[in-house]
């Protein structure tokens, strides 16, 4: 799983490579789980007719999905559950992730890097991960929105993740003995489909990313 990354600083990017019309004010460069960051979907109300509202838009949400129908009073609690990483193999069945799930609420989360552990030595290491080219990261996740307890709209988002024990670099990292995990790394050429697929088309893009792609650089 992944519980640190870092966003974009350069708000050309998402416009220039995720096609996001602005950057909006807010969110945070270092992420943990619980802050606010920059996803870019498809607006809720594209299909509703209305020339005005663009393919894609950026928007600010907490990283870590809030169920929609989350009492005012189990905000809290809720809150403290780790939900900034979704297992695709049951976020489908899950009560937090299957409302996104069905509605195909796709979200694209622009990086510049992501951050896992590396147990080999016998104490972890944290080791960043970027794209070979330089070109910022494009993770597929899944968004959503509830209430807070003033009443007022929130979104909310968290990270896809697949297997990864036979992934030739990430089989290496987080404990041994334990099940192995990576985020799902969108190709560029993904990106629209990826935010316009049907819910049923939604495992298609839950593939690994090439390794011989991304640098792994450790921070110690």
């Amino acid at each position: 799983m992944c519980s640190h990354y870092q966003t974009l600083k350069d708000a050309e990017l998402l416009l220039k490579k995720f096609g996001a019309p602005n950057k909006p004010a807010g969110g945070k460069y270092d992420m943990w789980p619980g802050y606010d960051g920059v996803i870019v979907r498809r607006p809720p109300e594209h299909d509703a007719g209305d020339e005005a509202v663009p393919e894609r838009e950026a928007v600010v949400g907490r990283w870590g999905m809030i169920p929609p129908g989350t009492p005012a009073a189990k905000l809290p609690s809720a809150g403290k559950v780790p939900t900034f990483n979704a297992r695709s193999e049951t976020a489908h069945k899950l009560w937090t992730f299957r409302s996104a799930w069905a509605k195909a609420q796709r979200c694209i989360i622009p990086a510049d890097a992501i951050f896992e552990p590396d147990w080999r030595s016998g104490a972890a290491v944290a080791t960043r991960f970027t794209r070979a080219d330089g070109a910022p990261l494009g993770i597929a996740g899944l968004w959503d929105r509830w209430r807070d307890a003033a009443g007022q709209v929130q979104e909310s988002y968290t990270m896809l993740t697949i297997n990864a024990d036979q992934d030739p670099l990430f089989r290496d990292y987080h404990q041994a003995g334990k099940e192995k995990r990576m985020v799902v790394i969108l190709p560029e050429g993904a990106y629209g489909d990826w935010l316009t697929a049907p819910a049923d088309a939604t495992r298609d893009f839950l593939v690994p990313f090439p390794a011989d792609r991304l640098v792994a650089t450790p921070m110690k």
